[in-house]
């Protein structure tokens, strides 16, 4: 099994083990992109978000480590929202001192822990789709026109007809090649949605 769909619970039991950086890895390439994702719409420059997204996933290892996660007790993606809440919050404070800015509470401009949970959902389905179409290009056995017709059709949402003449294809060309695509895009986000979590 390719090592980035591991489940969750298999990196979760692999990242008590500090010897293993693989699995430390794939945990921070699946989640960090999240975590700033998150960062920059809360309206942090690339390098906050960044800093925060690294503050973040290093707190949740110690913490992890240290035992404090119950999955019993809730989400993973709310643990981790909570850690990145006070991360942003930080970094709100700091900016504030840093214009000598006035500010009773940096937590007023970042969202409840709700809020929070529903903008990792986003992240994670935005994340999702990225790696689904990444995949779907280099991990499949559909030639580059297929996908290329496939993108202009749906993601850039072009006519059918425009997208026929574009790749010099017929339009039956056209919806077969949606077809095949979206066949096995359902396939990957599947299989992504089980990795995230995401039902």
């Amino acid at each position: 099994m390719d090592s980035h769909l591991q489940t969750t619970t298999t990196l979760l039991e692999g990242l008590f083990d500090a010897r293993n950086q693989d699995v430390w890895r794939v945990f921070a390439e699946r989640y960090e992109p999240v975590i700033l994702g998150i960062a920059r719409r809360l309206g942090l420059s690339d390098q906050d978000a960044a800093d925060a997204a690294q503050e973040t996933l290093i707190r949740f290892l110690q913490e992890y480590r240290a035992g404090k996660y119950d999955r019993e007790r809730g989400r993973l993606g709310a643990w981790i929202t909570s850690m990145a809440r006070f991360r942003i919050a930080d970094l709100y404070r700091a900016r504030a001192r840093d214009r000598k800015v006035r500010s009773d509470s940096a937590f007023d401009f970042v969202p409840s822990d709700d809020e929070m949970e529903k903008l990792w959902d986003e992240e994670c389905r935005r994340e999702i789709i990225r790696k689904a179409m990444q995949r779907l290009r280099d991990g499949t056995n559909l030639n580059e026109q297929t996908i290329a017709v496939f993108h202009a059709l749906t993601l850039e949402q072009k006519e059918p007809a425009d997208v026929a003449r574009e790749h010099g294809v017929s339009i039956d060309v056209v919806y077969k090649s949606k077809q095949r695509c979206l066949t096995q895009l359902r396939t990957i986000i599947n299989e992504l949605n089980a990795v995230y979590e995401i039902l």
